[in-house]
């Protein structure tokens, strides 16, 4: 093998790293990284096209696809049946066992937005993976032991890998950096994979990040190649695929249909969304320009209209709909908690009335809440496949209709954005890619579309409620108040530096964690 792994051989790491593992991310990286890098590619000339006046549709060569009456997704795989609430988090090994006990039907192990991608964390969370899988995990504190619950307690683990845009520097095929996305699929499906179907399973995923229905096909021909190669039966793999990018919210269709052999449904994720449309439509003035985060809530007429075309989409071919993120954490304020349970009710019941099959949630304090909002539409049903929503019909103008979003700019908001983005930075640079800020569980996604709507709102020279101008100055003098608000400034500083460097660039950075990784080994 021309495969060479340059980050350090910590203790069990060759559980990890076997020369099974290597084997196949030299094989997938070989048949698969050029045209991965090819089609990012794509996405910056369709980005290059909008710019030059191009508008997002549905697509006239994909039409027969969506015209087909007869195609259907593959049936639900075991421990997929009944997903009425998942909860997301990183795979450290707390988390792990937390996440697993919860009572949530399924966990979704996230490898992405939710991790720092260190050397540490992308082979230890694969540990942590392996050793839930086979009942071997454990973890103390001083004040505390944690373990897993009886097997017929414990959610389905659904593994998130990191999008097609991120590598992994710490292996390299013939010198070449390797895509993360495969590294993360590989190391647990070599490790895991036979394991989940020995225990009545199998290897389930989540796809984060795609544009287009030719990212879906390419995931689909990796999955082929993986199951040939390790000898796990055709069809084994399931994969659920947030829509989380504008461009996909028109080809949801087609992206169903390219995995339909290997599809477990779709997942509305909403920040991601959000920041997906200012990057999108970033050069195109005002007419994507979105208020305060806060404000842009999911029954504005874009984001409705997203939600209802996912659900029908879903349903239409046997595919799972699967809802957003209640990101509220509990807390010692009763008040608070009030409030905020409050909303998280209604959220779910939104959801669970248009079709939902199920939700996400981000603590454990919260999955009684959203199961008793479905468990009451439900019943004792496991999904709502049968509610086909035919009564939708979503147009392109209607998904396109940022400008109706109602809302303003204020200076709380951008102060908003500001802080929680460098609070977050400063974590994930530390290791940390889950942090609890003000009562709310944040990942990557939250950083992403505060740094772009503070791009969008410098371009766009907007006035805030204040009646001051989003300028660099202001930017960067409200990034120094809100550290203050923090205490000592020095832990902030490699924060704040990255935070503008993607804020305030006259150049627009696809992804934050791009620089953002190459500031750690």
């Amino acid at each position: 093998m021309s495969i060479d792994v340059t980050g350090p051989m910590n203790e069990r790491y060759g559980e990890i790293l076997t020369e099974r593992a290597l084997g196949l991310i030299e094989t997938l990286h070989r048949a698969y990284d050029a045209r991965r890098l090819e089609l990012l590619e794509r996405r910056r000339q369709r980005v290059a096209e909008i710019a030059a006046g191009a508008s997002l549709g549905f697509l006239a060569e994909t039409k027969d696809v969506r015209d087909d009456p007869e195609w259907r997704v593959a049936p639900a795989a075991p421990g997929l049946v009944d997903r009425r609430v998942e909860i997301t988090g990183p795979t450290d090994r707390k988390m792990t066992i937390n996440a697993l006990n919860s009572g949530a039907k399924v966990w979704l192990a996230d490898q992405e937005d939710a991790n720092t991608p260190t050397w540490e964390n992308v082979v230890g969370g694969q540990l942590n993976l392996l050793d839930a899988i086979t009942r071997q995990i454990d973890f103390s504190t001083d004040a505390k032991s944690y373990a897993l619950k009886p097997d017929d307690e414990l959610a389905t683990i659904v593994v998130r890998p990191r999008g097609w845009h991120l590598p992994e520097k710490h292996i390299l095929v013939d010198g070449q950096r390797t895509s993360g996305s495969l590294v993360d699929f590989a190391l647990y499906f070599a490790a895991c994979a036979q394991l989940q179907l020995d225990r009545g399973q199998g290897p389930y995923f989540y796809l984060p990040k795609m544009e287009s229905h030719l990212e879906a096909r390419l995931w689909n021909d990796v999955f082929v190649t993986a199951q040939e190669a390790l000898g796990i039966p055709r069809g084994t793999i399931r994969a659920t695929v947030l829509i989380e990018t504008y461009p996909a919210a028109f080809e949801m269709e087609e992206i169903l249909y390219e995995l339909r052999e290997h599809s477990a449904g779709l997942n509305a994720g909403r920040w991601d969304y959000m920041f997906s449309v200012i990057k999108t439509h970033r050069t195109r003035g005002t007419d994507f320009q979105l208020p305060d985060r806060n404000s842009v809530t999911m029954t504005v007429p874009f984001m409705r209209a997203y939600t209802e075309l996912l659900v029908r989409t879903c349903h239409k071919r046997g595919a799972h709909a699967i809802g957003g993120m209640a990101a509220f954490i509990p807390s010692k304020d009763p008040a608070v908690n009030e409030q905020a349970f409050a909303k998280v009710e209604a959220d779910k019941t939104r959801e669970a009335g248009d079709g939902f099959d199920g939700s996400w949630v981000a603590h454990p304090g919260m999955v009684e809440t959203c199961r008793k909002v479905f468990d009451g539409v439900l019943g004792s049903e496991p999904n709502q496949l049968g509610k086909l929503r035919e009564d939708v019909s979503v147009t392109a103008e209607q998904l396109l209709d940022v400008a109706s979003t109602p809302g303003e700019v204020t200076e709380a908001g951008l102060r908003s954005n500001v802080s929680v983005a460098i609070q977050y930075l400063a974590a994930w640079l530390n290791g940390t890619g889950a942090v609890g800020i003000f009562n709310l569980m944040e990942d990557a996604a939250t950083a992403e579309i505060s740094r772009s709507q503070i791009w969008q709102w410098r371009q766009n020279q907007v006035v805030l409620d204040t009646g001051a101008t989003v300028t660099t100055d202001l930017v960067e003098q409200i990034a120094t108040e809100e550290i203050a608000k923090l205490g000592d400034p020095a832990p902030y500083a490699p924060a704040r530096t990255l935070f503008l460097e993607v804020a305030l660039s006259d150049t627009y950075t696809d992804f934050l964690t791009l620089p953002a990784y190459e500031r750690f080994e």
